[in-house]
């Protein structure tokens, strides 16, 4: 035979191989993920969220953290070892870490077979075939932007992130994401309801808007109150029940927001605004603007105008110039201000980062211990919100059954973002997943709540076409 002859490249028999995704880091590369399994489906390549079944696997990397880069390493190497006991013929790596560093691991990893750049998501059915096997990605940032066009299948279920623009120019300190992803670059307000529409069409009932800085939105095509126009004309052109955003950056909210959010009760009462810390000497050396003083005042500002507005936020302890001051006022203002949702990350340093030369100062169980007296003030902070929460009826989405027991079922107040915060276990009820009800809050824990079902307002849409990636 020739050596053609004994290749196991998929090439032709493409149709008949099945394809299985592990997408990891952030929504943004989920829709990433989501664009490129569309492209597959859309080429004659069969999906599967079964890892037993599939022949190739795409890892979809994160290179955020290094925590997020480790996973993504111990993940290809899993793949690695299915290659080598047959189970797996093709592995193929996408994502931030494609794109930074696909020049180290294909030395590091020779087992690799492809590599996807963020630019390139079309190119992944040429990958799973074997046609991009000395091809490496431009390691210089993204450029590109993907539009409506492009083939999509989903990976959630009830709803969908819509990714209005892409790339970043904030200049963090503890952040490299600009690197990787590029400049900031919106999408064009008729592209993004176009998309909102075939969402809406495939059943979404939930729309979370999405990027790396959403609340800059349209800033870079000449649009005034950009992501507030883009909320009006999705709330005019669609019925879709729910929309919220995610990431808002402090100085470029614009708080004529909460004014929609007060009037339009399809966009949900719901801010997620990552401020990183409160004190100011380590907000300076973040390179970012604010402190305890300013951020307290504009969430004032929102409550004053959205009553029943849910607050999440995200800090970053440990980061260098942090002391015993400066963690005791985060921990002040956690309690003060009062978040529905925190969340806190020990900081990662990375030379990669534009703040490297600040060094990495704080130890690594200076840092844990930190977090964990932050975590401690939120826990109390978050039992009492929930609690205040029982014995209200409130609008719900359902998910699904509990993975942890199935006799419950899993929900989603409006308050509660999907993946991020905590959850509805529903004890008394049954309604399909994506199903839109009314429930009753009968008990409180620190991050979940406990209810039944009173009623189902709207059932699923029908027609929905999902796929979940390999978790």
């Amino acid at each position: 035979m020739s050596g053609a002859d004994t290749d196991d490249r998929p090439n032709d028999r493409s149709k008949t191989v099945k394809v299985g995704m592990i997408s990891l880091g952030c929504a943004k590369n989920l829709v990433d993920g989501e664009v490129m399994l569309g492209h597959l489906e859309s080429g004659g390549i069969e999906v599967t969220a079964d890892a037993g079944e599939a022949d190739v696997v795409v890892v979809n990397t994160c290179g955020f953290v290094n925590d997020a880069k480790a996973e993504s390493i111990d993940s290809i190497l899993e793949v690695v070892e299915a290659k080598k006991t047959g189970r797996v013929r093709r592995l193929v790596v996408s994502g931030c870490m494609a794109q930074a560093y696909a020049e180290e691991l294909k030395t590091e990893i020779p087992e690799i077979d492809a590599f996807i750049g963020l630019d390139e998501l079309e190119k992944v059915a040429a990958a799973v075939r074997g046609e991009l096997e000395d091809h490496l990605p431009d390691q210089r940032g993204a450029i590109r932007l993907y539009d409506h066009s492009n083939p999509r299948l989903l990976s959630t279920s009830g709803y969908a992130y819509l990714k209005v623009a892409e790339g970043c120019g904030n200049p963090c300190s503890f952040c490299h994401i600009p690197a990787m992803r590029g400049g900031f670059r919106s999408r064009a307000l008729g592209d993004l309801v176009a998309e909102a529409k075939r969402l809406e069409a495939a059943g979404v009932r939930e729309l979370v808007l999405i990027a790396q800085d959403t609340t800059r939105y349209g800033e870079d095509l000449g649009i005034d109150h950009g992501l507030r126009r883009l909320v009006e004309v999705l709330l005019e052109e669609t019925e879709i029940p729910w929309i919220r955003f995610l990431y808002a950056y402090p100085s470029t909210l614009d708080e004529s927001l909460f004014e929609v959010m007060a009037s339009n009760d399809r966009f949900v009462s719901y801010l997620d605004i990552p401020l990183q810390h409160a004190s100011r000497k380590v907000l300076k050396a973040m390179r970012r603007g604010g402190d305890a003083r300013s951020y307290a005042a504009l969430i004032d500002r929102a409550r004053a105008t959205v009553p029943d507005i849910a607050l999440r936020t995200t800090f970053i302890v440990g980061f260098p110039g942090e002391g015993e001051r400066e963690i005791e006022e985060l921990m002040d203002f956690v309690e003060a201000v009062r978040f529905d949702h925190l969340g806190v990350f020990s900081y990662s340093w990375q030379e990669e980062n534009p703040g490297a030369d600040l060094g990495d100062p704080v130890p690594e169980e200076v840092k844990a211990e930190r977090r964990a007296r932050v975590l401690e003030v939120q826990q109390a902070v978050s039992l009492a919100l929930n609690e205040a929460l029982v014995g209200k009826l409130l609008p719900a989405m359902v998910v699904g059954p509990l993975a942890e027991m199935e006799l419950l079922t899993e929900g989603r107040l409006k308050r509660q973002a999907p993946e991020i915060d905590g959850r509805l276990l529903i004890n008394d009820g049954i309604a399909a997943p994506g199903s839109l009800i009314e429930a009753e809050i009968t008990e409180a824990h620190p991050y979940d709540v406990v209810g039944r079902m009173i009623r189902v307002v709207r059932e699923p849409a029908r027609g929905s076409r999902m796929l979940p990636v390999i978790g």
